[in-house]
């Protein structure tokens, strides 16, 4: 690109000095000429003002110098040289100047000038003034030279602002280009920097704004693609298990192993819905899935977790305030916030776990704690990527996300013993006049 840049700001200079030069090229000629036809005229009169009134008789002249590199002569009016230099016998030049009229022409290689000298309305000679064609020509040569020498420097300055423009033109592009490769090489971070084209930094504005797009699209599949696979592991399992007692049970009730399946199903369901509309949530749009009791959800989750707990030889406990227990809830987001905490309590916990309903002010709190102590940075606790052992930091940071888009709030609220805490707004319409103590 700099070299085409080049090639077309030299281009456009040539035909600019050409348009320029060459008629100031001839105006040059023609003014050199008509400058030396001038003075050759004036010579030639001054002349012609010495020859006296006793020149018919044969007096002698005195001529004043001719022209530096010139002939000056005077002729009467036989044409033959009377006086000065010039032809012994006059030209056609001079014979035309007897007609009383002053003559200029170029010929034989010379300039001519004739000035007839009349005394009593009568030609009585002809002063002529001539000099050589070539010494003229050789100041027009010399300033042509300076004009092409002016040319040639004005040449070289286009050259040099061309490739300086060609650099700040290539430059932003070629530095596009690197960002355009590493993008496609898999570097999402990279953005494409400013320049002082606008043009340029409007693709580069525009470059950004798709590779930012494509970054939180891409961004989105990951979170959707590891959230899915850590939210249906545990289902997954749960219902292989069930089918797989059912089968090795010669005695279990086939009708029971299938609802029991069918509940699982539909759970699996819920949790993939819950996971796309997650990945499908925009920061300005918060909205509030299907409400249910909250009671209720508790409930199921501890029908969820008491058999996979019970396997590592521990216990799940509910507290529930059964004042709030009716209270509307987001239902599937919270259930998959509980099966989150309360996986999180069985890799990482120890001891008995506790999931406890309680209302504070306008709000309900579900509190999931166990025996455990958290050694990770409660400021980083959140981010995905973060885990204290097994795992690969989804669950926590799902969570997060999962509150945040119903308006709820996951807080950790005590590090030893570990308590996670979520705030669950509710409406106020729905609240009891009165209540009843928790119970558990």
């Amino acid at each position: 690109m700099r070299q085409r840049v080049v090639r077309v700001a030299l281009v456009a200079a040539a035909v600019a000095l050409a348009l320029l030069v060459v008629p100031l090229a001839v105006a040059i000629r023609v003014s050199f000429f008509a400058d030396e036809r001038g003075e050759l005229e004036r010579a030639a009169m001054a002349a012609a003002v010495r020859v006296g009134p006793g020149f018919a008789a044969g007096d002698p002249v005195e001529l004043p110098p001719g022209p530096g590199e010139g002939r000056l002569g005077v002729y009467d009016g036989e044409l033959r040289l009377r006086a000065g230099t010039g032809p012994r016998t006059a030209d056609p030049v001079t014979r035309r100047a007897l007609t009383d009229s002053v003559i200029e022409e170029h010929t034989g290689g010379e300039l001519v000038a004739a000035v007839p000298v009349s005394q009593d309305e009568r030609v009585i000679g002809v002063v002529r003034a001539s000099v050589g064609a070539g010494s003229v020509w050789n100041r027009v040569l010399l300033a042509w030279a300076a004009l092409a020498g002016v040319v040639l420097v004005a040449l070289g300055v286009a050259v040099l602002v061309a490739r300086r423009q060609a650099r700040s033109l290539s430059e932003p592009l070629e530095a596009l280009s690197r960002t355009s490769q590493a993008i496609a090489d898999g570097d999402l971070t990279v953005r494409a920097s400013g320049s002082r084209v606008a043009e340029i930094d409007q693709v580069a504005r525009t470059h950004n704004e798709m590779v930012q797009r494509l970054s939180e699209l891409l961004s989105h599949e990951r979170h959707f693609t590891a959230n899915a696979s850590h939210q249906l592991r545990t289902p997954l399992t749960g219902l292989r298990l069930g089918l797989e007692t059912a089968l090795n049970d010669s005695g279990a009730d086939p009708r029971a192993a299938l609802e029991e399946a069918l509940e699982q199903s539909q759970y699996l369901r819920d949790t993939i819905d819950e996971v796309l509309r997650l990945a499908g949530e925009r920061a300005a749009t918060v909205s509030r899935p299907a409400g249910r009791p909250a009671g209720v959800l508790l409930e199921q989750a501890e029908t969820r977790w008491h058999g996979p707990l019970a396997q590592d030889g521990r216990r799940l406990d509910l507290v529930i305030d059964r004042a709030v227990a009716a209270l509307s809830v987001p239902g599937r987001t919270t259930a998959q916030i509980l099966d989150i905490l309360l996986d999180n309590a069985r890799r990482h916990g120890s001891g008995t776990v506790t999931v406890t309903l309680r209302e504070i002010g306008d709000a309900l709190a579900v509190d999931v704690a166990d025996e455990g102590h958290l050694t990770t940075d409660a400021a980083r606790l959140f981010e995905r990527g973060t885990t204290s052992g097994p795992g690969q930091g989804i669950g926590l940071s799902l969570a997060a996300d999962l509150a945040d888009s119903t308006g709820a709030r996951l807080s950790l609220t005590r590090r030893a013993p570990t308590r996670f805490t979520l705030l669950l707004a509710t409406p106020s319409a729905e609240r009891p006049a009165t209540g009843t103590g928790p119970t558990q």
